[in-house]
């Protein structure tokens, strides 16, 4: 990284390096941009890939942290950070000429610390109405509920977004309209089951095409990241499991391991043995029921039922195993709650060529009937490029041709230790996102092949302190969670709780590309382009 720090320092003169977990960048409000697009347009090592905008009330300043990566490789990482002591207008120059990805990032950091960001084309705040009094992750923040009191009657939807343009003249704040005075615009959601979630999709027509896409969150925002700063470490894991909920093992392995990092704890060999087979199972049991909601979502009733049927014997194993079922409780800091029981091993081992005639089946039932092709083949198209920029990982991102895999690129638990592939497909459209679920079953299931009768004798938890003290600074870990990438950023001030937590959710990157994939596509098909993506909403709101 030493010639990422020449460049830095050729652009930007002042600029404050430290070599931190990940190299960390500072530098002043008006520089930031010009620094992202050097490192993004670098011609060797592009970091083309913003993974994480996390917005801080610092105190004496608020505050913005990039995690930035290269789409190439993702284990070259840098940080960047800039702030403004503007606590009453506080303004930052937007990256969204840069990464698509940061359009809703930086709407959700105005809603939840009141930085508005310069050039971003539409400043509404994500997340929460345009009335609402106050800015919750500020640390002065008044939670008093008369200053925000729950309304019972519904406001009418306002299609005006504000912005901060940059113009010769200086800074000029004005009104635009979302959508066109004669377009017509229907609701689809946020009570529909196909949107897999409570999710408001404003949505322009020409005809049956879909125009245009205003894309509304919210509705379940639940303050996550905020109750997080109040509790423990052991206190938080109980969220992450309730953010993606068909990932709930993974988030949750997450946060564990990034505390583990930081204080330096050593998780038993049998725990990571638990905590690697564990995570796939639940992965295999999330792509079920992405394959059958998809299947259910273009009219496949049969299918949907035989998704689940097989999904079951999975939830059956982590009850037997921990006693949950969907939020299934198993890893804790130091290792994993519950140890397998006496036919742990068997169970899944009978599982796996169950499994198999399963895909199989699936492939002469669904995967080849024409009518699946002819809605999914060349429908909602994403190019590896937009992929990128947009910040869409997983199985989604693979479908475009990008290898975005964490568990290959930034390997955690034991998947340095086993053989699998990382599936990618290059024909970026809906039929590529629903193979790659299908195979990527299968990849998981051999990790778990490998595994299973390796799982060595010992402790399943390390001892930990009763109360848990991070050392002062910054840490990150990224997995590689059902829907994609999974992150957690955690700022640490030497306390028992955290100065501020971070989730990184791979479903807000799927639903932040819907407009851009649906654009031109026929309404009829707009549900079953959302079910390609397997988007889940309360992963979107923290």
């Amino acid at each position: 990284m030493e010639n990422i720090k020449k460049l830095i320092l050729n652009t930007v003169s002042d600029a404050v390096i430290e070599d931190k977990q990940k190299l960390t960048v500072t530098v002043e409000p008006n520089k930031l941009h010009l620094l992202a697009k050097t490192l993004r347009n670098n011609a060797d090592l592009p970091f083309d890939f913003l993974v994480k905008l996390i917005g801080t009330d610092c105190g004496e300043k608020l505050g913005v942290t990039y995690l930035l990566s290269s789409s190439s490789d993702l284990s070259k990482e840098v940080v960047l950070k800039t702030g403004t002591a503007d606590r009453e207008n506080p303004l930052l120059y937007s990256v969204t000429d840069l990464y698509e990805t940061a359009h809703f990032n930086e709407r959700e950091v105005f809603a939840l610390l009141g930085i508005r960001f310069i050039n971003n084309p539409d400043m509404r705040k994500f997340f929460l109405n345009s009335d609402w009094v106050g800015y919750p992750l500020r640390k002065d923040y008044d939670a008093n509920p008369e200053l925000n009191p729950v309304s019972l009657v519904s406001k009418e939807m306002i299609d005006v977004a504000p912005r901060i343009m940059e113009t010769k003249e200086g800074l000029k704040e004005e009104l635009v309209n979302v959508f066109e005075e004669d377009d017509y615009v229907i609701n689809i959601g946020p009570q529909h089951p196909s949107t897999h979630g409570v999710m408001h999709f404003r949505t322009a027509l020409d005809g049956e095409i879909v125009k245009k896409i205003d894309v509304h969150s919210g509705y379940i925002h639940r303050g996550i990241e905020k109750l997080s700063e109040s509790l423990t470490y052991p206190q938080i894991l109980h969220f992450t499991d309730r953010l993606d909920y068909l990932s709930a093992n993974i988030n949750r392995h997450a946060l564990c391991m990034c505390v583990e990092k930081a204080a330096e704890i050593e998780v038993p060999e049998r725990a990571q043995y638990i905590r690697t087979i564990m995570d796939e199972l639940n992965r295999i049991d999330s792509h079920l029921l992405a394959w059958a909601c998809q299947t259910n979502d273009l009219g496949a009733t049969t299918a949907f039922i035989y998704g689940m049927r097989e999904r079951e014997i999975i939830l059956h194993i982590f009850e037997k195993t921990c006693g949950g079922r969907l939020i299934i409780n198993q890893n804790v800091i130091g290792g994993v709650m519950f140890d397998i029981y006496d036919e742990f091993q068997k169970d899944v081992k009978s599982f796996i060529p169950y499994m198999r005639e399963k895909l199989v089946e699936y492939d002469k039932f669904f995967s080849h009937n024409v009518i699946a092709l002819g809605r999914m083949i060349n429908i909602g198209n994403l190019t590896k490029e937009d992929a990128i920029s947009y910040a869409v990982t997983g199985p989604a991102g693979r479908g475009s041709g990008w290898s975005c895999d964490i568990r290959k690129h930034q390997p955690y638990a034991l998947y340095d230790k086993v053989d699998f592939k990382e599936i990618i497909r290059h024909e970026n459209d809906s039929y590529a996102r629903y193979m790659n679920r299908l195979d990527e079953i299968e990849e998981s299931l051999k990790i778990i092949e490998q595994l299973i009768d390796n799982i060595p004798a010992g402790e399943i938890c390390a001892k930990t302190k009763a109360i848990i003290k991070l050392p002062e600074g910054e840490y990150f870990q990224r997995v590689e969670a059902c829907r994609g990438e999974f992150g957690v950023y955690i700022e640490s001030r030497g306390d028992k709780t955290p100065y501020r937590i971070k989730f990184r959710s791979p479903s807000m990157a799927l639903v932040s590309a819907m407009p851009l994939i649906c654009k031109g596509e026929k309404i009829s098909d707009f549900i079953g382009i959302g079910g390609s993506m397997d988007y889940v909403i309360p992963d979107i709101d923290r």
